[in-house]
């Protein structure tokens, strides 16, 4: 039990480096991101999962996390860093986890982006135009989506957690 803690901590300190470095300048380095695939899989190969994850299903979620997200890369309507951070988050969570993490996601998402749209007061009419950022605010043009995933983890885990009070 106080091995699984270890690990569930480890998750919670790469989410947060995740959220923080995403935050602070909408990238998330490579050697995060390897860290987190790392502990991940060493978790699910040592049968001491935050969330119950054997090694099959957490390389099958990192696949289906990174196949999932990459279309949107290639339309360019999504970060690399977030597409590797979900296919990270697949291998701690698991195939099951990642459609709930994505919706909770967006959903975190879809409210970061309706509060910028308040706040930078922007019109609908510029929501239209074309070749030009839908927003901006402090100089960021996109909503934080890796923080959004960090969230929507922190959410699972508690949700989700083996041994834990809910389902």
């Amino acid at each position: 039990m106080t091995m699984v803690l270890v690990e569930r901590v480890l998750f919670i300190v790469w989410t947060a480096a995740v959220a923080v470095c995403d935050l602070r300048g909408r990238r998330v380095r490579n050697v995060l991101v390897l860290a987190g695939l790392a502990v991940a899989l060493a978790s699910a190969l040592t049968a001491r999962a935050p969330f119950g994850v054997a090694a099959g299903p957490a390389l099958l979620g990192a696949a289906a996390g990174l196949a999932a997200l990459l279309p949107f890369f290639a339309l360019r309507v999504m970060g690399a860093a977030d597409v590797k951070v979900f296919a990270v988050l697949g291998a701690w969570c698991g195939l099951r986890l990642l459609p709930e993490l994505w919706l909770i996601a967006s959903l975190l998402a879809s409210v970061h982006a309706a509060g910028v749209l308040i706040a930078t007061r922007t019109r609908v009419a510029a929501l239209i135009r074309r070749g030009t950022p839908t927003f901006e605010l402090h100089g960021y043009r996109a909503t934080p989506y890796a923080t959004c995933l960090s969230a929507a983890a922190w959410i699972c885990l508690v949700v989700h957690m083996p041994g834990g009070a809910a389902p």
